[in-house]
């Protein structure tokens, strides 16, 4: 994980730089698949309860593992 310095004004821009960027990369792996679900089966279907159901189900799994994703990617990153 980054280990952030106790004084503000110590925080290297290289340290912001990759922390944003894991948190950009977070929020897609998060967010993007189940969107991606729940438009393909709304617009396949036509049914939006079952996307909506389908798309929050993959939306709290990956949830579930979102410090094993974090620490891949911090791992990645540096």
């Amino acid at each position: 994980m980054i280990k952030f310095p106790k004084k503000k004004n110590d925080i290297p821009i290289e340290t912001l730089i990759n922390y944003v960027w894991i948190s950009a990369f977070m929020a897609m792996i998060f967010s993007l698949p189940s969107l991606g679900i729940f438009l393909g089966i709304y617009y396949g279907t036509g049914n939006i309860a079952v996307g909506a159901i389908l798309g929050f189900a993959v939306h709290f799994i990956t949830l579930a593992f979102a410090s094993r994703i974090s620490k891949f990617l911090t791992k990645i990153m540096s």
